[in-house]
């Protein structure tokens, strides 16, 4: 069992169109995964369910072995970065990646640690 799985899961929505169709994966946790496709194939529609931002109409979505279906989104502990950038230009690189972070409480020590972390992943440093 992987740290994220997803089973069979579809999502319909209320005109008919299906935008996912039984989709199942598993994924260990640290490992890195990336969704590639045309537009309107369904990747963002996956990702935002499995950040609880879009019901699930079939199938279900587990994190850590826990059923997430029913799930509040600020109870996931699930970020989501969109197509298109949500930066703060009146805000730094630094201050950018520490924001969410910040809104939830988390010590500073603990921020810069996690910034460096995430701007040496993603060669911004």
């Amino acid at each position: 069992m992987g740290f994220l799985e997803i089973d069979k899961v579809t999502k319909i929505y209320p005109n008919g169109t299906k935008a996912v169709h039984e989709t199942s994966l598993s994924i260990q946790e640290g490992e890195l995964m990336v969704f590639v496709g045309p537009s309107g194939c369904g990747k963002s529609t996956l990702l935002r369910m499995v950040a609880g931002l879009e019901d699930i109409s079939q199938g279900d979505i587990s994190l850590d072995g826990k059923l997430m279906n029913r799930i509040d989104p600020s109870e996931r502990d699930v970020a989501m970065v969109f197509q298109n950038y949500a930066l703060y230009p009146h805000m730094n690189v630094y201050n950018n990646l520490a924001y969410g972070l910040k809104n939830r409480g988390i010590d500073k020590a603990t921020i810069k640690e996690k910034v460096h972390e995430t701007a040496e992943l993603l060669q911004i440093s």
